[in-house]
Formats: C-alpha cells, structure tokens, sequence
C-alpha cells in the first residue's frame, strides 16, 4: 500500500520539505536522508557564509585571479549567465555587491539607504564582468569588490538536483519544497495528481488558486514574506540589480515551468521588468508560464494559464 513520507529540515537558510511515495516508512526516510544530504553538499558548495565555499574563493579573488572550480559551480554559472542575456540582465548573480551592505530586510529599518552610495556599488554589478574560461574551467571576476551570489538560483537548483537523487533511487513520485520553489514528479499515493495552492499575498494561509501538476516546477516570489515600510511605502526584498532599489507594486510572482531551477530563477527577473515586459517575455519562451499579483489584487497571466 504506497502511502506519502514528508519530513521538513532548514537547509540553505530555508525550510525544505521532502514528500516520498512508498510502501515502507523505513525505505521511504533513508530516500529522504540521501535527498537532504545532496541539499547539504550543494550549500557547502555555494554558500556565502563559509570561507572554504567556491563561491568565496571566487569572491577573494575579484580582479585578483581566475578560480578553477568544479564543473558543477561551472556549468551552474554559465546557466546563470544565460538567463541575465533572457532577461536583459534583471537576473544577475553578481548583484553581491549590494545587497546586505544597503538593505537588511531583518532589521527594522528607518530609512532608504544613500543613492550616491548605492550608484557607487552598482558599478560592480554586471553580469558580463564574470568571465568564464571553460577550457581552465575557471571563473574570474573582473572588477575587484565584485561579489557573486547564488541568492536567485541556488534554491531551484538544489531541488532539482534532490529531485534527480530520488529518482535515481527509484522513488517514482516526489515533491522537494525548497519554501515555496518547489518540484514534482508522479502523483500522489491515491494516484490523483499532486495539488499546490497558489498564495493570497494579503494571507499566505489562504491560497487563492489551486492548480493540479506532475513533473512540473512552481516557484513563488511574494513581497509579503520580507518587507520594509519607510515613509509609508511598502518595499519588497526584490532588489532591481540595475538601481540597486527594492521594487515596489508587485505583491507576488508564481513561475510554473518544467525545471525547478529555471523557475527559482525567473521568478526575479519577472518581478522586477514590470508586469507588460514580464508577460511579454515568459509569452515568449516554451513551457514558462507566469502569474503576477500587483498591488491592487489584480492578476496577470501568461497566455496558457486558464483559471478554474
């Protein structure tokens, strides 16, 4: 009798839920112990918080020297640089250099941060000074100060990648929830497909919409997890990489498209271009849909998404 396995660990500074369809609880939670050690591996890879990470390395060493890394970190950043040229460069790793010197969405802040200042870092954000040299496999960041960050994408990716360590072992129907970009493959243990709710901003308890899916990704970016309110105004923990400002007027962005990392990915760029360029871009590419919430709770959608 196949019966749902879930189990829920903070992993990447963020709460991942694994689902397991099986008939053994035992089986069921060893497949779910090698998902999460695939988690752990990946962040040790990427994270910013640790010296010894390549990402870090590769950080150091801005205008210093070209870092040789693993072909993973490679290929991983050579994909991010593919979707800023998509997105005109709205989706940019290299937007370290100014995020948690400007904004600490953690901290009660007062005020907006200098714009002289901000202008002065921004300078360091540009995706097209990381330079990859794949016969060296290395990545050398041109400017020094230039920081990368894996803050866009890193949550899609690990996803996708316990997803592939699952079904490697031969788990047939799964959910990773890496906190709301989350993947699928199969149907739940009754064999109906798995059901995901899309969240009302205004009360992330009560979904809006659900939608049925299988190996299918879904990612949701809403400014109501993280926010500030400075003179009034609501501003969300999207950064623009191009002023170096938080985007305000959008409440949420759910992406739904076959790859979990692709979603985690695009759901920035789609929240910053403003709603027209964004619906006009996701119409654009297959498999990629898009719906936005803007401020006033009117929704927009790509052209596929039919509502029930």
């Amino acid at each position: 009798m196949q019966k749902e396995f879930r189990k829920s660990q903070k992993l990447m500074g963020n709460m991942f839920e694994i689902t397991v369809v099986d008939e053994s609880e035992r089986i069921a939670l060893k497949h779910i112990e090698a998902a999460v050690s695939e988690i752990v591996r990946i962040e040790k890879l990427l994270t910013t918080y640790s010296d010894d990470s390549q990402t870090n390395l590769i950080n150091k060493n801005a205008g210093i020297k070209p870092i040789n890394v693993d072909t993973e970190v490679f290929q991983l950043i050579e994909r991010s640089l593919r979707i800023s040229d998509i997105t005109d460069g709205y989706f940019d790793i290299s937007y370290g250099g100014i995020d948690k010197t400007f904004w600490n969405f953690d901290r009660e802040m007062q005020q907006l941060p200098n714009p002289e200042l901000v202008k002065e870092h921004l300078k360091l954000v540009n995706y097209k000074n990381i330079l990859l040299n794949a016969e060296n496999q290395t990545i050398f960041l041109k400017e020094k100060g230039m920081r990368i960050g894996f803050g866009g994408i890193g949550k899609g990716y690990a996803a996708e990648m316990a997803k592939r360590i699952l079904q490697q072992r031969g788990v047939s129907s799964g959910v990773v929830n890496a906190s709301g970009d989350l993947t699928t493959w199969g149907s739940q243990a009754d064999g109906k497909p798995w059901t995901i709710g899309i969240a009302d901003p205004d009360n992330a308890a009560l979904p809006f919409s659900y939608m049925n899916i299988t190996n299918t990704s879904v990612a949701t970016s809403g400014n109501y997890e993280k926010f500030v309110v400075i003179d009034g105004k609501k501003y969300s923990h999207t950064i623009n990489p191009k002023t170096g400002m938080p985007i305000s007027g959008i409440k949420s962005v759910t992406i739904i498209c076959p790859n979990a990392e692709i979603a985690d990915a695009m759901a920035t760029p789609v929240t910053i271009m403003g709603i027209d360029a964004a619906i006009g871009l996701v119409n654009q590419i297959n498999h990629l849909e898009c719906i936005i919430i803007d401020d006033q709770n009117k929704i927009h959608s790509s052209k596929n998404i039919n509502f029930k």
